[in-house]
């Protein structure tokens, strides 16, 4: 790749509009559109108001350094890293940083409450954990340092974004908090007849709804379930909560119950929600839930309740068909077996069992479906599978979903591997997606730590944040904005609505630690810090176009 782009070359690449993408052959298929097409719920879900661009930067090359990384004349600020105290209670800063999105007070580009998911635990919260048994603390530890937290932040006179430690709003959720279950697996036997549930964990991606919450994705939950013994039905759903509502805690089992990665919520042209969702491990499947009745805007929040009930459905990749993932289609699929008849009772049964149901009626395996979200040009679908080395996908790829007649509600599709991860292109193992509100991509990548600088990913070092430019020459390889520290990955890229801000995860740096006088990472690097720590950091730097 020619890394001289110079100003003008790459202005025309940001600021013309969703035009054309190199040919399929060159790894990246095509995108059509003009910014103008956006429509004002694109506009919602991406967190745009405007058809302002990112600007212009200098694309930088591969690194194996223990840094992160930005072009020339960009910065960041660590906003908050794991440990850090976040409110006058005393409140900690979460683990395994990984989705964030910012709210405005007041209508601010410069002061918000940023919501933050944490993933999992390390040896740096943890410590080391002898013959794979947690003591109390550790188990403790587990569950406090997962889930999300919420927290104020703005940016000083000086242009340095900080948290507000004394904001009313700061507050942590995690395995601790109490969540009122909905939808058909409420109180039903294969949750135990619980109504509600204690605690969330495993908090990957997520999502905001078109009502102004969070909707938070546990996903790889089976591990620390087993470890405190809670029940593994209680968790692996998508969760919602209101940022500046410390009460409003929900889990949706409508939504289906697997290794959920993020969602992403539309609308059907029949004003039916339309929520699109990946399950992250390998040979899994892509979903998509339409709820019953019609969003209404004038209800606010209450919209919510259509989450509680619609149809879930699953992609068949070869057929192009949503199939409904229901009580009656698997009663179909499951006639001849018994033993299953047995399992699959009722649609809290189907949902709850989610990964096996979909299956039997016919849902399509695929490479590790992360993120997914809808353009904001034309309703198509992108999808991150990130890889699969079961069969041979390396590097993984992004699929776009082409809807039957551009309808969310459709349920038929067409598809194409819009980006092929590898060296033609420049990535590996495309994890989450963000569109800027011209439309370009933003793309992090998750190759995993044992993986890095090594083998057929020695090329690509350190995973990273790409954009995929949608016009211009030369388009055969993403270019890349951003360079993790030692082993860790890139999550959560969440732009402020005037996009001078990008808010990034950086997430388990020196993940391999064994020795924790020895740590493999020292990120963020700050005066006082011994070890590594996920954070989020806020990058400053985009110039208008």
């Amino acid at each position: 790749m020619n890394k001289t782009i110079d100003r003008k070359t790459f202005l025309s690449y940001l600021g013309t509009g969703a035009a054309a993408l190199a040919a399929a052959s060159a790894g990246l298929g095509t995108l059509n559109g003009k910014a103008s097409a956006m429509s004002s719920t694109a506009d919602h879900l991406f967190g745009f108001n405007t058809n302002r661009v990112s600007g212009y930067f200098e694309p930088i090359a591969p690194s194996s350094e223990d840094k992160l990384l930005l072009p020339k004349n960009f910065k960041y600020d660590v906003v908050a890293a794991f440990d850090d105290v976040i409110n006058a209670a005393g409140e900690r800063f979460g683990e395994g940083s990984d989705y964030n999105a910012y709210f405005p007070l007041e209508g601010s580009n410069v002061r918000g409450l940023l919501v933050t998911n944490h993933e999992y635990s390390t040896i740096f919260s943890l410590g080391p954990v002898k013959d794979g048994k947690m003591t109390k603390e550790q188990l403790h530890n587990n569950l406090y340092y997962q889930g999300m937290s919420v927290i104020e932040v703005y940016r000083d006179e000086k242009g340095v974004w900080k948290m507000d430690i004394n904001s009313s709003h700061a507050r942590r959720i995690n395995g601790y908090t109490k969540f009122d279950l909905t939808g058909p697996a409420k109180g039903g036997s294969a949750l135990g007849g619980a109504t509600t549930a204690v605690g969330t964990f495993a908090n990957c991606s997520g999502g905001v709804t078109l009502w102004n919450t969070v909707l938070s994705c546990e996903e790889n939950f089976a591990e620390t379930a087993a470890a405190s013994s809670l029940p593994e039905t209680h968790y692996g759903w998508v969760i919602e909560i209101d940022p500046f509502d410390k009460k409003y805690l929900k889990k949706h089992t409508a939504l289906g119950r697997f290794n959920h990665e993020n969602t992403a919520m539309g609308i059907a042209k029949d004003g039916r929600v339309v929520v699109y969702m990946g399950d992250d491990k390998k040979d899994a499947c892509v979903y998509k839930f339409i709820s019953k009745g019609q969003y209404n805007k004038s209800l606010g929040r209450g919209n919510s309740a259509l989450l509680e009930e619609g149809t879930l459905y699953v992609a068949n990749l070869k057929k192009g068909e949503w199939v409904p993932v229901t009580l009656e289609a698997v009663s179909k699929a499951i006639k001849d077996k018994p033993e299953l008849q047995k399992k699959f009772v009722t649609q809290g049964d189907v949902v709850t069992f989610c990964q096996e149901a979909a299956l039997l009626v016919g849902g399509t395996p695929t490479d590790r479906p992360e993120d997914i979200e809808i353009s904001p040009f034309d309703n198509t679908i992108f999808i991150c599978h990130t890889n699969n080395d079961n069969h041979g996908n390396i590097h993984g790829h992004i699929t776009r979903i082409f809807e039957g007649g551009s309808d969310l509600g459709s349920l038929t599709f067409d598809f194409e591997i819009f980006a092929a991860g590898g060296r033609q292109s420049g990535f590996s193992s495309p994890d989450n997606l963000a569109f800027d509100s011209n439309g370009h991509l933003w793309v992090v990548t998750d190759i995993s730590s044992s993986s890095q600088n090594k083998g057929v990913h020695k090329s690509f070092m350190n995973n990273g944040l790409f954009v995929i430019p949608t016009s211009g020459p030369d388009q055969a390889k993403a270019l890349q904005f951003a360079s993790a520290p030692v082993e860790s990955e890139l999550t959560g890229p969440f732009f402020t609505p005037d996009e001078q801000t990008l808010f990034l995860s950086i997430q388990h740096p020196g993940e391999n630690t064994t020795d924790l006088n020895k740590p493999t990472s020292r990120w963020p690097h700050r005066a006082g810090d011994s070890k590594a720590r996920s954070g989020v950091v806020a990058i400053s730097g985009f110039k208008l176009g």
